[in-house]
């Protein structure tokens, strides 16, 4: 694993598990990357403990296995799995989504229909776009007003870091993911709980329509 650009030196288990899972999340460290502590430590510039510490996190979460005889590795999905995490997160979108027509305010909406508009302007950038879509899911469960949900749907997105690469990157899907936000915006805007739903709803499925198309041309 190359070093990445020397950043300060950083001791906290926290920032450690910050830097790993953002590196998982970018495939910087894919799936089945064998996790060498001292390898770790010196490409972060941190120290082995907090290392330490981080992959036992990430491990009780699913990110990282540990196999005897081989040490830490960044887990993989099977199709079960991204099948189960997808409708999981159809249902638990589409409620945050009916929950935000009922609760968010005009500020609010202004905002999303804000982040829509930005989107537009991303199409060409699918890291870019991805990460602005994950603020405006972000910005839904937070304008739903319900913070279990939220909690659960944070927690999924930790999940979320072991698909490999962005459905945003595959032609066409950028502008209709955009599109799909807009409809969920709209329902959101006039109070239309089942709308917004139902929109929430069709772009989750969608996405996962694309992410198996992802998966077959991986073999």
């Amino acid at each position: 694993m190359p070093p990445q650009t020397p950043r300060p030196s950083r001791s906290s288990g926290q920032e450690a598990y910050d830097l790993l899972l953002q590196a998982i999340d970018s495939g910087a460290l894919p799936a089945g990357t064998r996790l060498r502590e001292a390898e770790l430590a010196e490409r972060f510039r941190i120290s082995r403990t907090p290392v330490r510490e981080a992959l036992k996190r990430l491990e009780a979460q699913g990110l990282v296995l540990h196999e005897p005889h081989h040490g830490a590795a960044v887990a993989s999905l099977d199709y079960g799995q991204v099948a189960e995490l997808y409708h999981m997160r159809e249902v638990l979108e589409g409620t945050a989504a009916g929950l935000a027509a009922t609760h968010a305010t005009a500020t609010e909406v202004e905002i999303l229909r804000e982040m829509v508009e930005r989107d537009r302007g991303l199409l060409g950038d699918p890291p870019a776009l991805a990460a602005s879509n994950r603020a405006f899911h972000r910005q839904i469960r937070l304008s739903a007003r319900n913070r279990f949900l939220n909690a659960t749907l944070d927690t999924m997105r930790i999940s979320l870091a072991l698909l490999a690469g962005t459905t945003l990157a595959v032609p066409g899907r950028g502008v209709e993911s955009v599109e799909e936000h807009a409809a969920i915006v709209a329902a959101i805007e006039a109070h239309d709980t089942a709308a917004a739903e139902a929109a929430a709803r069709r772009h989750i499925r969608n996405a996962f329509k694309v992410r198996i198309g992802l998966e077959h041309a991986r073999g």
